[in-house]
């Protein structure tokens, strides 16, 4: 799992999860793997709108999506990732690349917690063929009645259909 002797490491991976996509998964997948407890943090900011989906589904989404995965857990966190980092008390962060803009972004963001917090960040790639996949993406595809079954967990296809389709009935 993590090395030959190795103390278990627990790590976190923040995002809005807005909605959870199979790239998001994958990343999961890799970090249970190698680290074996991961806390999914799903970040909000109660100043905002809450996005496409309230949190508390986003976690439920999640949590039915991951549940093959002892030692994965999904909360909601507010505030900064890396003061939920802290607080969590995990020993990395870990981050998904799919693209080096990816990596332009992300390595400032690491160096930044690094300093603030001494909490480290780990990149981990996800994999080639779910590289295209970004929320934005899957939210406009489902917008227009698209096809996502390709790109997100089954559970989270079926709430995209539900709430385009009600948005649908209300205009």
């Amino acid at each position: 799992m993590n090395g030959s002797g190795a103390k278990p490491q627990r790590v976190m991976y923040p995002g809005s999860f807005d909605p959870l996509h199979l790239g998001h998964i994958d990343v999961i997948e890799q970090a249970h793997e190698l680290f074996g407890g991961v806390v999914v943090a799903v970040m909000h900011n109660h100043a905002k709108a809450s996005g496409l989906f309230p949190v508390a589904q986003r976690i439920d989404l999640a949590e039915q999506a991951l549940a093959h995965l002892d030692g994965v857990t999904v909360e909601a966190q507010t505030g900064l990732a890396v003061q939920a980092a802290a607080n969590l008390g995990v020993d990395f962060i870990v981050k998904g690349l799919r693209n080096s803009e990816d990596f332009e972004i992300e390595q400032q963001m690491a160096q930044n917690n690094h300093a603030v917090t001494g909490i480290r960040t780990v990149y981990l790639p996800c994999s080639p063929g779910l590289g295209y996949i970004s929320s934005r993406f899957v939210r406009e595809i489902a917008k227009y009645g698209e096809e996502i079954g390709h790109l997100v967990p089954a559970t989270v296809a079926v709430a995209l259909r539900t709430v385009f389709a009600d948005k649908q009935d209300r205009t």
